[in-house]
């Protein structure tokens, strides 16, 4: 399969137990086409190990690197899902000679394959271009225009990534492409983004916002001590839409828990907030996939960019599956 890379056992290393104990012991290296219809509560790991649309948008480079690291920090992690839960690798979607659309319409086949086969996906990344080819994946399965089904997308992110694609889609387009591809088709683009900083969207990027009926809430709100009022608009967005899928920015955190990212920034958001609204999320019983993005091994320090996204991951695969 071209711009597929298979699963790679050795990322999956760690303290031995014979008892399964951590989750490089729980994990099954599988293929994308060998993997089975689930029986039983079953979540894959897809990388999308491409940075194309990063250099594009004149970002620091690195991030293609990212699933990689990402699973191999996630391997060593303690392992509390059930024993009725199956955790699966399988393997990574790659962008050769720069061909992002290619690496996109890959990673849209492989979301749908998995979804078919009654998976919960985490896409690992990757620029945040992942996000194109991971949304037409959920639609392509949900077929939403004929069913009628509607997709919220929920952005943790100090970018609104709204940037017109007039000249190259790039990590900065994502969301402007799936609002245009939505007109065209005559659905409701619904989009919720939790952390917008005004000292990374130029006044543009606020007006395009606007027009595309976004809603937003901005990084000096998304706090703590206004937690309900938070989740009381998450609750609304959830509401409203069939289907969530949520995708994480790491370079919306702050440069404090993540500095290996595309484009860090002290002024980011703190791990605790994005954790109680993921809960409020997975509440809903709508979430159907999610993603993480901008992973930068380039530039990380001692590993806590890629700790703060393999702990993201293994709070969502274990609230998702009960465990």
């Amino acid at each position: 399969m071209k711009h597929y890379e298979l699963p790679k056992q050795n990322l999956w290393t760690g303290r031995i137990s014979n008892k399964w104990l951590y989750l490089h012991e729980k994990v099954h290296c599988t293929p994308l086409k060998e993997l089975p219809e689930a029986q039983k509560k079953s979540i894959a790991l897809l990388g999308y190990a491409c940075d194309e649309g990063v250099r594009r948008n004149q970002g620091r480079i690195g991030a293609a690197e990212g699933p990689d690291v990402i699973k191999s920090s996630f391997a060593k992690m303690p392992n509390h899902l059930g024993s009725n839960v199956r955790l699966h690798d399988v393997g990574s979607i790659i962008c050769d000679e720069g061909d992002m659309e290619a690496a996109q319409n890959q990673l849209t086949e492989a979301v749908n394959l998995l979804l078919e086969r009654k998976q919960f996906p985490i896409v690992l990344g990757g620029g945040h271009d992942v996000a194109y080819g991971h949304y037409n994946g959920i639609k392509k399965y949900l077929d939403f225009k004929k069913e009628g089904q509607t997709i919220g997308i929920i952005n943790f992110d100090a970018h609104f990534d709204l940037r017109k694609n007039t000249e190259q889609s790039n990590s900065g387009t994502p969301f402007y492409q799936i609002a245009k591809d939505c007109e065209k088709e005559g659905v409701d683009f619904n989009y919720l983004c939790l952390g917008i900083r005004k000292d990374a969207n130029d006044r543009n990027l606020f007006q395009t916002a606007r027009d595309l009926d976004v809603i937003y809430v901005m990084n000096d709100t998304f706090q703590i001590p206004l937690l309900n009022e938070i989740t009381t608009w998450i609750n609304a967005f959830a509401k409203n839409v069939d289907f969530v899928y949520v995708t994480i920015d790491l370079d919306g955190f702050s440069s404090a828990y993540a500095p290996g990212v595309s484009a860090a920034s002290p002024m980011g958001f703190t791990p605790h907030m994005v954790l109680e609204c993921l809960k409020t999320i997975i509440g809903s019983g709508k979430l159907i996939s999610m993603d993480i993005a901008e992973m930068n091994p380039k530039y990380d320090i001692d590993g806590q960019t890629a700790k703060l996204a393999a702990s993201l991951v293994h709070h969502v695969a274990h609230a998702v599956s009960g465990g």
